[in-house]
């Protein structure tokens, strides 16, 4: 299981969005992914993991709103004991009304996985789960 917010700061205009998922799950869906082991917990590591999960981000998860796509920027990852927390944030958009959202996280390692999705615009939070193979989610706001 994991998790995505796709969270609307009116300020920048962007969306800023956390993708949450277990530290062991992510190591053997990029491994899986990519052909090779990856190690969080572990400095030398950190390059091969930064390049892998921008790639693997930008595969797994797109965004489009009012009918648009948005080029999404990774921005990071960060490691919580026994989680990660990927960082990624999309271009300006004003007044986004219709958000569209594929998020396939971990897809290719599990057939039952589980990404609970929560888009925020505006203090209004609307959730969605996407089970394994759907990953397609619509909010209007």
């Amino acid at each position: 299981m994991g998790s995505v917010e796709i969270n609307y700061n009116s300020k920048s205009k962007t969306f800023e969005i956390t993708g949450r998922f277990f530290l062991d799950d992510l190591e053997n869906g990029l491994a899986k992914k990519y052909g090779k082991p990856f190690h969080f917990n572990d400095s030398k590591y950190k390059t091969q993991l930064d390049a892998a999960i921008k790639n693997y981000s930008s595969e797994y998860f797109k965004l489009k709103t009012n009918n648009e796509f948005l080029k999404v920027n990774y921005v990071g990852y960060e490691e919580d004991n026994e989680s990660v927390n990927i960082y990624l944030e999309s271009e300006s958009v004003s007044n986004p009304q219709k958000i569209e959202a594929a998020v396939s996280f971990l897809y290719n390692l599990f057939d039952d996985q589980i990404n609970l999705v929560h888009i925020i615009i505006n203090g209004t939070r609307k959730s969605e789960k996407l089970t394994y193979p759907n990953r397609y989610l619509y909010q209007q706001f």
